[in-house]
């Protein structure tokens, strides 16, 4: 019905249909790119139909996560414009010939790392450092397996400090725990846990690397790498809270606009918005009286086990929020919450860092990593319930 005569220049209809399939592909594309997202955004909007949004969801924000998470971002980036990392990866290289030696050290650098900088920052740093190494060598089938235990390892590193995650640093402060009280409580766990991650990590890597051509590489621009640590050191800080993390924020922001702009255009900006949808559902959650009375009844057969599952709906942060009003069992809660960083993708946000830093790869295998993520975690679940 709308043949175009010689003397029409286009077709309404067709000009309208061919920009409505185009919109339509670019928003299924952006789904399929962004699957994390999607499905946070779909629970959020969910639990706004039975918590309708009003000013306490202002409250579900933790805007010092969001800060930290932004400018940790930007610094990292920095390093990478700069090649640090190419020229770390390079240098280890050329210094570690055995290749169960370099997988043990991949592993267990975010191991100890998160227990003075968090379990995301370990991340942060490590895993694109982790994917290029790798692929200088010609080792892609090993990405996978080292990302998933690097993502374990960080998570279970940083049991061991109240600063390691921030449920620690909420459970030490809520209910008042002295240093030895709780070095008691996360240590014996933290030692089984290093054990294992050795004992596995081991294994992921051929005893001989592949011999390849490495080249030279130099640091890009030594000045702005030393500006981009000096970033760093204040991200650090703030973790630390030496340094209030909107004055963090400023300097950070303003610093990379000035050093390389381009930068703050190209941030994982949906991963951002990923940790704010969780906030919203875990905050909602917490706010239904039928969740409330379920938890409660729960707490009172095994708060272990509670903080646990819970931990693999919301996430272990809000748990311990959560579940911290209910019961004085705090060990059997610190316990639960971070053992329950193992299990779904969103037991610990961090997790969510690595997944979407692998989605970004141009060959990721989504399914094989979630199937082999899920079998890891699974296992470390079993392992440490067990022993505790």
């Amino acid at each position: 019905s709308c043949q175009t005569p010689p003397n029409v220049l286009f077709c309404p209809v067709d000009f309208f249909a061919y920009r409505g399939v185009f919109f339509v592909s670019r928003i299924l594309a952006f789904f399929k790119k962004e699957a994390v997202l999607t499905i946070a955004a779909l629970c959020a909007v969910v639990t706004m139909f039975f918590v309708p949004p009003d000013s306490a969801y202002i409250a579900y924000m933790d805007l010092r996560v969001l800060c930290l998470l932004l400018c940790l971002m930007a610094v990292v980036a920095g390093f990478q414009s700069c090649g640090a990392f190419r020229c770390l990866a390079l240098w280890l290289l050329r210094r570690t010939h055995n290749g169960r030696i370099l997988s043990l050290i991949l592993v267990l650098l975010p191991f100890f790392c998160a227990m003075l900088v968090t379990n995301d920052v370990a991340l942060l740093t490590f895993v694109p450092f982790t994917v290029m190494l790798l692929r200088q060598i010609g080792c892609h089938r090993a990405i996978i397996p080292l990302l998933v235990m690097q993502t374990i390892a960080a998570n279970l590193g940083s049991m061991a400090t109240p600063v390691g995650n921030p449920q620690n640093l909420y459970l030490y402060a809520f209910y008042e725990l002295g240093a030895g009280e709780f070095f008691r409580a996360v240590l014996p766990a933290t030692a089984l846990s290093l054990v294992c991650l050795a004992a596995v990590s081991v294994l992921l890597l051929p005893e001989k690397l592949p011999d390849v051509h490495l080249p030279n590489e130099h640091i890009r621009h030594p000045r702005r790498l030393a500006l981009y640590a000096v970033l760093f050191v204040l991200c650090l800080m703030t973790v630390f809270r030496l340094v209030h993390y909107g004055v963090m924020t400023a300097i950070v922001v303003v610093a990379v606009f000035l050093l390389e702009r381009k930068i703050l255009k190209e941030l994982d900006y949906p991963l951002l918005l990923t940790f704010v949808c969780f906030f919203i559902l875990s905050g909602n959650l917490g706010r239904l009286d039928g969740v409330h009375n379920l938890l409660t009844n729960f707490l009172q057969r095994s708060t272990l086990l509670t903080s646990l599952c819970a931990s693999q709906v919301i996430s272990n942060v809000p748990a311990a929020v959560l579940l911290s009003e209910f019961t004085q069992q705090w060990r059997e809660l610190l316990l639960g919450v971070n053992i329950g960083g193992l299990g779904t993708p969103v037991a610990s946000l961090a997790s969510l860092i690595t997944l979407k830093l692998y989605l970004r790869e141009h060959d990721a295998h989504p399914l094989h990593f979630l199937l082999l993520f899920t079998i890891a975690n699974v296992a470390g679940i079993v392992i440490l319930l067990t022993f505790c």
